[in-house]
């Protein structure tokens, strides 16, 4: 586990952040929710323990969203742009960063594909398609 600070950012810069942190985890979750969220294969979280977070602007647009199901589920982001923002659960017991919100490389790298058996039918098949520099032809 690494203690550091961490700055990040949503997409269009009106919010920004720091956190002193240990990082615990760093994993992908394919679980439905976290699909839908992130509207991709998978959300990629930094899992920390309780942090002061350190909204350095734009405090004014992050939002909370609750899951009102029956499983705990939080999504944290900017009104304006739409990016996921790090949150405390809702116990305080843990800390989530979504990573790609990060403005450097994490000094930690994913550790576990969580909830697989969720996974998209298309994740896989698309790991084997075609790579390019930018924008397809």
């Amino acid at each position: 586990m690494n203690q550091s600070v961490i700055t990040g950012s949503c997409l269009c810069e009106k919010v920004r952040y720091s956190i002193m942190s240990e990082f615990q985890q760093f994993y992908f979750c394919h679980c439905k929710q976290c699909r839908k969220v992130t509207g991709s294969a998978f959300a990629a979280n930094i899992q920390t323990k309780p942090a002061e977070i350190t909204w350095i602007s734009g405090a004014e647009y992050v939002k909370r969203f609750d899951y009102p199901g029956d499983r705990f589920f939080t999504k944290v982001f900017c009104t304006e742009c739409g990016s996921g923002l790090p949150f405390l659960n809702k116990n305080g017991t843990k800390l989530f960063i979504p990573a790609g919100s990060l403005d450097s490389e994490p000094c930690i790298r994913p550790e576990h594909n969580i909830f697989w058996d969720d996974r998209s039918s298309w994740y896989e098949v698309g790991l084997s398609a075609p790579r390019s520099k930018g924008f397809a032809k």
